[in-house]
């Protein structure tokens, strides 16, 4: 399989195998009206395997949603098919609307336009506000 540099965009890479089309998912990538490849499963010396998402424009990323669900990621910055970036995300102290709580009794799942709002904990847990209803990534 070719996989094509890109000229101008962001390079998400080191996304843990299998968490690539989640990453796709939060962020909302499908709606982009750019390419946008997720290559799954590609080989990794540090790994085993990993998965790759290219995105083939100068975007702006949720930097939330990614430490949440790939903190071990690493975005390149690309500029005239060169990385003039690197950064990796951190895994934000609070998630505000990015997930939602599966707790039926949770004031978020009965009253209606509660912001879902989830904290991370000291053992590296995200917990509901309201509820301490942990999460599962």
């Amino acid at each position: 399989m070719k996989i094509d540099a890109i000229k101008n965009g962001i390079v998400i890479d080191h996304i843990d195998a299998g968490k690539g089309r989640k990453v796709y998912e939060l962020l909302g990538l499908e709606n982009l009206d750019c390419t946008v490849a997720l290559f799954k499963n590609l080989p990794s010396k540090k790994s085993g395997k990993k998965d790759v998402i290219k995105i083939d424009a100068d975007i702006e990323l949720n930097f939330e949603v990614l430490g949440y669900i790939a903190p071990e990621a690493t975005v390149n910055v690309i500029c005239d098919q060169v990385i003039k970036q690197k950064i990796r995300p951190e895994p934000p102290k609070y998630l505000k609307n990015v997930i939602k709580c599966k707790n039926p009794r949770c004031i978020t799942t009965v009253e209606q336009g509660i912001d879902q709002i989830f904290k991370l904990t000291e053992n590296g847990v995200y917990r509901c506000i309201y509820c301490e209803n942990s999460v599962n990534k």
